[in-house]
């Protein structure tokens, strides 16, 4: 039998430990998720009002290179990242982020700067809202998540034939769909990280799983900024 006492304030010295790990593991993932979207926005905003640039890449078969290189990216991502040093991780996450915002350069070319804007904080709003709620609801998400993954599986194949069909209203469709997904993926994966980091937290792919956890926040992000921006935005 165990009859040693605990000792006073152990309990809630150990609790405050957590927390404050958890916190800063959180705030490292936003980190990079920020600075990430920083780079991407650099990007597509160098490139879009660069006459020269956007028109040698979306004037040509270039343009096929910067929509599909994000998605090679991920997959990339996906298979790799678990044999990369943390630091490889965040150079190869940093490199994406440039990518993606090559990839998003032809939205200056297609809506006014104004709509960019509203549905860049339009998108912020609703994110930080949903990530606030995954954080700190004690509502299990799991099953909604496997709803919304098999949801977010079909909106790509859907996303991927309208390239060529171009039917504006699957496009719509397409867009209202993706702003439920995304919004309710920022929830989960939010709470998928949080979970994470109490199962993983002291082991060294800890640090790693910030930036992992970036790029699943990152991608929610940019796809319901961007399905926002093809319902509301303004055309030029």
């Amino acid at each position: 039998m165990n009859n040693r006492v605990p000792l006073p304030g152990y309990g809630a010295s150990r609790t405050a430990q957590t927390d404050a790990g958890l916190r800063a593991h959180m705030l490292g993932v936003f980190r990079n998720m920020g600075l990430g979207l920083v780079i991407t926005g650099l990007v597509a905003a160098f490139i879009g009002n660069t006459p020269v640039l956007a028109a040698a890449i979306f004037g040509t078969p270039l343009k096929w290179v910067a929509i599909f290189a994000p998605l090679a990216f991920v997959f990339f991502f996906t298979f790799r990242i678990e044999k990369m040093t943390t630091s490889g991780a965040r150079m190869a996450f940093w490199a994406f982020s440039a990518v993606m915002g090559v990839s998003l350069a032809s939205i200056f070319l297609m809506f006014t700067g104004g709509s960019i804007a509203q549905a860049f904080f339009s998108a912020a709003v609703m994110f930080l809202a949903m990530s606030l709620w995954g954080y700190t609801t004690q509502r299990d998400l799991t099953k909604m998540g496997s709803f919304l993954i098999m949801g977010l599986i079909g909106i790509i194949v859907a996303s991927l034939i309208n390239i060529f069909i171009g039917s504006s209203a699957m496009a719509m469709v397409i867009s209202i769909l993706g702003v439920v997904i995304f919004t309710g993926l920022t929830a989960w994966d939010t709470q998928r990280i949080k979970s994470d980091y109490f199962a993983y937290a002291g082991h060294e792919i800890a640090a790693k799983m910030q930036v992992m956890g970036a790029l699943s926040l990152y991608l929610n992000f940019v796809n319901l900024f961007q399905m926002l921006l093809s319902l509301t935005g303004e055309r030029e």
